[in-house]
């Protein structure tokens, strides 16, 4: 049976493109972490953390630098929850529909009841050109800090800039 739904990374290039938001797509062999080498991209090398606490029922996607180790002690009494832990595979198919290895701030397009709160790493953003899997890891689209702005408010969520405390 043929589908005639758009594959993962049609969805998220059609949205940008009728958003009128300028991004580049680079194509490569599947990246599963932030170890993996890929082909040399401009931009920040980051890595998204999709990460709850249990109690509150709270999201956190935290935007950080590829080598930065995220202290979730300090981040959980940061924004003033008692523990936070990793969002698990169901939680990132559910929430962001991707698998691990695909964390991505495009995901945010499928968290319409807005459960997702965005912390982006005051060094990652300084930087202002970011690196992000178009939802699947075989590609990453580049993209400046005023698009990924105007991303953000289409999908209603308000990323929060603040140094997010490392290990």
């Amino acid at each position: 049976m043929i589908s005639n739904m758009p594959e993962p990374i049609e969805t998220i290039e059609n949205l940008l493109t009728e958003l009128n938001i300028p991004f580049q797509r680079v194509d490569h062999a599947p990246l599963f972490s932030t170890k993996d080498e890929g082909p040399e991209m401009p931009g920040a090398h980051t890595k998204q953390l999709l990460m709850r606490d249990k109690k509150s029922g709270r999201y956190i996607l935290a935007i950080v630098m590829h080598d930065k180790k995220v202290d979730t002690k300090a981040l959980a009494k940061e924004v003033g929850v008692k523990e936070l832990s990793f969002a698990s595979a169901e939680e990132l198919q559910e929430l962001l529909r991707v698998t691990p290895g695909s964390v991505t701030p495009f995901g945010l397009i499928y968290d319409t009841e807005k459960k997702i709160e965005v912390l982006f790493d005051k060094d990652a953003w300084a930087i202002g050109k970011f690196r992000f899997h178009p939802l699947i890891n075989t590609a990453t689209l580049l993209i400046d800090r005023d698009s990924i702005t105007k991303f953000f408010t289409h999908t209603g969520h308000t990323p929060v800039v603040q140094k997010i405390a490392s290990k």
